[in-house]
C-alpha cells in the first residue's frame, strides 16, 4: 500500500517548498523598491518597464501642451493652419513660440517622446522665449534617465541571477548508504556542467525533520547540520568533474539509528544539500540546493565511475552520472555495526 508522501521543504531543483500568509507589514517590501522589481515575475516587470515610460511620456506631454496653451502657441499655430495662404502673415509681428510645430495634445505627447528618449526629429524644438520650458525639458531629461537606469538595471540583474548559474549545477536523483572504510556513508554526486568553475565552492549538509523536545515543545521542522566529508577535505570542494560527497555515519549522526529496515518508515526525515561558491566569469555568489527523502536513499548501492583517461585527458560520460551498482553491505544500523567490531 502505497504511504502519504511528506510535503518536501526544499524540492529537486532547489525550489523552497514555503509559502509566506498573511504578512500585514506589506510596506517593508516598498521600501526595498529594486529587489522587489528584481524578484517579480517577467510579465510584472515588462508591464512596469512599459508603464513607467508611458506614463512620464503622458505626463510630460500634458506639461509641455499646459506650457503651449498658457503661452498662446496653440491659438497662433491653428491660426497658421487654417491661413496657409498668407504665410506667417496671420501671427503677429515678431511671435516666438515656447516649442515650435506645437499644435495639438498629440504634437506635444510627441515632442515628450523625442524629448526623453533623445530622438530629436527636427521638426519641434525649444527656443529661448519660455524659461519654464527650459526647465521641464532639464527636468524630463534628468527623470528619464532615472528611469532608465532603474529599470535596466533591474532586468540586467534579472537576466543574470545567481540561481541561473546553478541551473548547471547537478545532483544525483538518488543518494545511497554503503560502506567506504569499514564504515557505513552517506554518499551522494555532485557536477558542474560548465566549463567555467565554480571558485571556494563549498558543501553543506542539513536533515530536516520534525522532534519535539523534553519539554514537550513540537519543532515541526527542525534544522540539524551534519558533518560531509569529500576527497579534498573540510567542506571546501575543487569541481573540476564531478565528485562523490559523503557523510561518515557515526554516533553524532543523525543517520545512526537507521537500517534498510527501518529507512522508509522515517517519512519525516528530508536530506538537504546545499553548494556554494563564487562564478569564475561574474563573481557573483551563487548557490544550488536538493533534497533527498528516506525512499530516494538506495541503501547497500554505489556509484558507477564516469571519469576515465582518453588520449592524455579526462573526459566524463555524464550518460552514467546517477548509476548505482549493489554492492555487499551490512543490513543493520551504524551503532549495531561498531558494536559488532568492538565486541570483535
Amino acid at each position: 500500500r502505497a504511504r502519504e508522501r511528506r510535503a518536501r521543504f526544499v524540492g529537486k531543483n532547489g525550489a523552497c517548498n514555503v509559502a509566506h500568509k498573511n504578512i500585514r507589514e506589506q510596506g517593508r517590501f516598498l521600501q526595498d523598491v529594486f529587489t522587489t522589481l528584481v524578484d517579480l515575475k517577467w510579465p510584472h516587470t515588462l508591464l512596469i518597464f512599459t508603464m513607467s515610460f508611458l506614463c512620464s511620456w503622458l505626463l510630460f506631454g500634458m506639461v509641455w501642451w499646459l506650457i503651449a496653451f498658457a503661452h498662446g502657441d496653440l491659438d497662433h499655430s491653428t491660426r497658421l493652419q487654417r491661413e496657409p495662404g498668407e504665410g506667417t502673415a496671420g501671427a503677429q509681428p515678431g511671435f516666438v513660440p515656447c516649442v515650435t510645430s506645437i499644435h495639438s495634445f498629440t504634437s506635444a505627447f510627441l515632442f515628450s517622446i523625442e524629448v526623453q528618449v533623445t530622438i530629436g526629429f527636427g521638426g519641434r524644438m525649444v527656443t529661448e522665449e519660455c524659461p519654464a520650458a527650459i526647465l521641464v525639458l532639464i527636468v524630463q531629461n534628468i527623470v528619464g534617465l532615472v528611469i532608465n537606469a532603474i529599470m535596466l538595471g533591474c532586468i540586467f540583474m534579472k537576466t543574470s541571477q545567481a540561481h541561473r548559474r546553478a541551473e548547471t549545477l547537478i545532483f544525483s536523483k538518488h543518494a545511497v548508504i554503503a560502506l567506504r572504510e569499514g564504515k557505513l556513508c552517506f554518499m551522494l554526486r555532485v557536477g558542474d556542467l560548465r566549463k567555467s568553475m565554480i571558485i571556494s565552492a563549498t558543501i553543506r549538509m542539513q536533515v530536516v525533520k520534525k522532534t519535539a523536545s523534553l519539554e514537550g515543545e513540537v519543532v515541526p521542522l527542525n534544522q540539524i547540520d551534519i558533518q560531509m566529508e569529500n576527497p579534498v577535505g573540510g567542506n571546501s570542494i575543487f569541481l573540476v568533474s564531478p565528485l562523490i560527497i559523503y557523510h561518515v555515519i557515526d554516533k553524532n549522526s543523525p543517520l545512526y539509528d537507521i537500517s534498510p529496515l527501518n529507512l522508509h518508515h522515517h517519512e519525516d526525515l528530508e536530506i538537504i544539500v546545499i553548494l556554494e561558491g563564487v562564478v569564475e566569469t561574474t563573481g557573483i555568489t551563487t548557490q544550488a540546493r536538493t533534497s533527498y527523502l528516506a525512499d530516494e536513499i538506495l541503501w547497500g548501492q554505489r556509484f558507477v565511475p564516469i571519469v576515465a583517461e582518453e588520449d592524455g585527458r579526462y573526459s566524463v560520460d555524464y550518460s552514467k552520472f546517477g548509476n548505482t551498482v549493489k554492492v555487499p553491505t551490512p543490513s543493520c544500523t551504524a551503532r549495531q555495526l561498531e558494536e559488532d567490531k568492538s565486541i570483535m
